[in-house]
């Protein structure tokens, strides 16, 4: 028999001209729309133009009030009809076009009769459409028929209505609580989608009940659950019971549950039930076991789905339990070949987190041929699991740097090839025999390298790495090259790599002059610019000499002010006879404004709300203090704190406070508001009792003298310390006022007022304080440029500890410094970690801290400080800072 409406292969370019839709326009379907009204119904032709109407509206178009209502008013007519499938597409219009409140009356009666039509397709179709238009007033009208609905015999009414009754709760919690017994008793239906729709109602009608919850699941576990779906639910809600349960491994409620559906004669559920002892926190590898069986029994599946889903599991336990998952490796290496590339990437990327040192070589081979049938994005997880494979195996960086580089010559996007590039920048850094070859491969890759950004940045990885080489030479070519052949921003950064090389090497400069002569008639102002300044630095007369220190900070140091504020401050210069002086740019990086709002409108605006942002911020408060004459003699303002709440959302008063820390003194700023408009507050002061903080001596304070409803004001209270010791203590706090009330109708205070006090949350002044955070780019010049002369080591245990990331985080918080290099993330059940810090500590002395942490068995964690900075006395400290804690 023919076929022929059927397509060949090479027309499915033109698939576009057999769209029934094409090129139908809202006008004409409107013009269509009016066979509604016809004395002679056609059903076929009316349920076409309903197709079409339903098409514009899920494409986007929308109808003006007067023609959604034209519309909606003749498809009313169309309810005289007996034909099943236009009675269908009327229930869809009238869902999609939403009437409002008056047009919904017209068809209340209609919808009214057909849920309680014999006709079960009508029923359950109006029973949804009604409880999507109505509202509160009519669906009390109608309870009785919802309740009757849920325990009706006949499944697809009965979903109908406990699918409305999901939507309901929404808008209507409180009429859907009442129907508990009939969910209840839905629960126990026979049939499955609902029992499904029952268990995910009754759940939400109880989610915020802990207990009844609980008790929901206890019942339901005993195996009155027959349906898949709703046991997929019930393992979820029984997942979340025992996370909130907050018990320790062994005496896990609900475990046996969990593993008892891994038994279920249903797919579904037994993933789900391997997926949720998987995802459990704490999760031991005998809890683990059974499940992860069960997962490589999937691997195996014929279908996509379930190795997917299996895979992906895998791929998520690998990254906390990896000796669990090697047992499913032999598994996972025959779904490399996969034809789906989502199940074969994921399979790759499992294998390299568990895969044993022997295996890198194997999975290498079989890698390479898989790479070229994959999109950037799955390249990206690969190039990523190599890396960390890399770190984990180091001796096996030769054949995983190999594959690195060459895959960097093949096509790619950007985002895929700066994954590559820092993927071999990071195995440089970390693992030193592999620097000489990985920037062989990186300079062969900026020989065509069609991305400018990572151009550059290559470069300025070559001038920091290349000329502690033992062979710097063989790389000038390559950076010269540059300089002909790319754009003048690549050019540029060419003209600073060869400088950093003749500063470097002195054996190199009569070279490196000649390379940069030549680049004084580049075409680009930047580039002749940049070879003229590197030419005097340098010394450009050709003599061998070797380089002053002072240009190697020049060339290689790092700027230590965030480009954010240099960028404020040279904006707010205003030229004058006075240079512009870099030192007085804000170090500090604000992570957050002044003032973070708490509740809208109630929350102290700091200094009447100075422009948000780190150099403002700074500035604003400076500013500020200096004008006031108590303290115009307390120096330049070191740092300025974040705002500390000191009180509790929504109360009478809020109030927080900012800490002002000067060399000699500390200055608390209180930011108030008055949130009751029947109130006027004056003389407003905080009383400290400073008897925990020994160290500090009260000397002059500064009350508000008037507060209005929510107008900010700010009270001060300075206190001095002494000079150069890092003073800590606890201080309580008290607000007093005067209270009068104010005239509603007037606005005017009364003359008398009460005196009153309200008691506000305790501050602490602690050693981090003290401490700006100051990033540096590169760590390591930093960390040598500074020196050995105050260097101090030594050795701290930190006790039991959760995790490691939590003894980091603890240590970071203590010190209040700036993590570099992303050092602050440690790895999920890593052993041992390296946290770099850098930080100004008062009186604008530099620091930088390198941490090495250790964890046992017993969950004791061990630290290893090294501190350099640049004045002895501070590296004391910041170890004082440590033991003292």
């Amino acid at each position: 028999m023919a076929q022929p409406l059927v397509k060949k292969d090479d027309d499915r370019d033109d698939e576009a001209e057999y769209s029934p839709f094409l090129g139908i326009e809202k006008g004409a379907v409107l013009q269509e729309a009016r066979v509604f009204n016809d004395p002679q119904l056609d059903p076929r032709r009316c349920s076409q133009v309903i197709t079409k109407l339903l098409y514009l509206l899920n494409q986007g178009d929308s109808f003006t009030k007067v023609e959604a209502t034209e519309v909606f008013f003749s498809v009313t007519k169309l309810f005289q009809s007996k034909d099943l499938g236009l009675r269908r597409m009327v229930y869809l219009i009238i869902k999609e076009l939403s009437p409002s409140a008056d047009e919904v009356i017209i068809v209340t009666s209609s919808l009214m009769k057909d849920m309680n039509s014999k006709t079960d397709m009508y029923r359950a179709n109006a029973i949804r459409v009604l409880c999507r238009i109505t509202d509160g007033t009519l669906l009390t009208q109608i309870e009785r028929y919802l309740k009757q609905a849920i325990v009706d015999k006949n499944p697809v009414v009965a979903s109908a209505a406990l699918v409305s009754g999901i939507h309901l709760l929404q808008t209507n919690p409180e009429i859907v609580k009442r129907w508990s017994n009939e969910v209840q008793e839905a629960v126990q239906s026979r049939a499955a989608l609902v029992q499904f729709h029952a268990l995910a109602l009754l759940q939400q009608i109880r989610q915020n009940d802990r207990l009844a919850v609980s008790k929901l699941v206890t019942s339901l576990t005993r195996g009155t659950v027959r349906s898949p779906l709703a046991q997929c639910l019930l393992i979820r809600y029984t997942s979340q019971v025992i996370r909130e349960s907050n018990t320790q491994t062994g005496d896990r409620p609900f475990y046996d549950f969990l593993e008892s559906c891994l038994r279920h004669k249903a797919e579904m559920v037994i993933f789900e039930a391997a997926r949720a002892i998987t995802e459990l926190s704490g999760v031991t590898s005998r809890e683990l076991t059974p499940a992860i069986t069960v997962l490589q029994l999937f691997l195996s599946s014929s279908k996509p789905v379930l190795r997917f889903a299996a895979v992906r599991t895998l791929n998520k336990v690998a990254l906390t339990h990896p000796m669990a998952v090697t047992n499913c490796n032999i598994d996972m290496e025959s779904l490399i070949s996969d034809q789906n590339r989502s199940i074969a990437t994921l399979a790759i990327t499992t294998l390299l987190k568990t895969g044993n040192e022997s295996s890198v070589d194997r999975l290498m081979k079989q890698i390479t041929n898989f790479m070229s049938d994959i999109a950037d994005e799955f390249k990206i997880v690969v190039v990523e699991a190599i890396r960390s494979l890399c770190l984990k195996f180091p001796l096996k960086y030769r054949s995983l740097m190999n594959f690195l580089s060459n895959i960097l010559r093949e096509e790619g996007g950007f985002e895929y090839k700066k994954a590559i590039v820092d993927s071999i920048v990071i195995l440089i850094r970390d693992i030193p025999e592999a620097k000489e070859s990985g920037l062989l491969h990186l300079c062969e890759f900026i020989e065509d390298c069609e991305f400018t950004y990572l151009s550059t940045q290559i470069l300025h990885f070559l001038g920091i790495e290349g000329p502690k080489t033992t062979d710097p030479s063989k790389y000038i070519r390559y950076i010269y090259n540059r300089v002909h052949l790319e754009n003048a921003t690549v050019r540029a950064a060419s003209v600073s790599t060869l400088a950093k090389f003749g500063a470097m090497v002195d054996a190199l400069k009569p070279r490196i002059f000649v390379l940069l002569r030549r680049c004084i008639f580049d075409s680009d102002d930047e580039v002749r610019d940049r070879a003229t300044l590197y030419l005097n630095t340098l010394g450009g007369d050709g003599e061998v000499v070797e380089t002053d220190k002072d240009v190697k900070i020049f060339l290689f140091g790092d700027l230590d002010i965030p480009l954010v504020n240099l960028e404020t401050s040279l904006k707010n210069y205003e030229p004058s006879e006075e240079p512009f002086d870099i030192d007085s740019v804000p170090k500090e990086v604000k992570s957050q404004p002044l003032v973070e709002k708490k509740a809208p409108g109630k929350k102290p605006a700091g200094l009447g709300a100075p422009p948000a942002g780190p150099p403002s911020t700074v500035d604003a408060y400076e500013r500020l203090l200096s004008s006031i004459p108590e303290f115009s003699n307390f120096g330049k303002l070191f740092k300025s704190s974040s705002p500390v709440e000191l009180t509790e959302a929504e109360t009478e008063y809020a109030v927080n406070v900012v800490k002002h820390i000067f060399d000699r003194h500390v200055v608390f700023q209180y930011n108030c508001i008055n949130t009751i408009p029947e109130q006027l507050l004056e003389n407003v002061s905080v009383i400290v009792d400073a008897s925990e903080a020994e160290d500090f001596t009260e000397v002059t304070s500064k009350p508000v003298r008037s507060l209005p409803y929510d107008t900010p004001g700010q009270t001060f209270v300075a206190f001095e310390k002494p000079d150069g010791i890092t003073a800590v203590g606890k201080f309580s706090n008290m607000l007093r006022f005067i209270v009068k009330e104010v005239d509603p109708s007037t606005g005017e205070a009364e003359e008398d007022g009460v005196e009153d006090e309200y008691q506000l949350e305790d501050l602490e002044v602690v050693a981090a304080d003290y401490m700006m955070k100051v990033g540096v780019s590169n760590f390591r010049n930093a960390w040598e440029s500074m020196g050995e002369d105050f260097e101090r080591v030594d050795e701290y245990g930190l006790g039991p500890r959760e995790s490691l990331a939590e003894a980091v985080s603890a240590v970071i918080n203590l010190l209040g410094m700036q993590p570099c290099e992303g050092t602050e993330a440690v790895a999920t059940n890593s052993r041992s970690h390296t946290c770099l810090l850098s930080g100004v500590f008062l009186g604008n002395v530099r620091v930088l801290v390198r941490l090495q942490f250790g964890i046992e068995g017993s969950r004791d964690v061990a630290m290893k400080l090294a501190v350099r900075s640049e004045d002895e006395a501070v590296g004391d400290a910041i170890h004082e800072i440590v033991s003292c804690s």
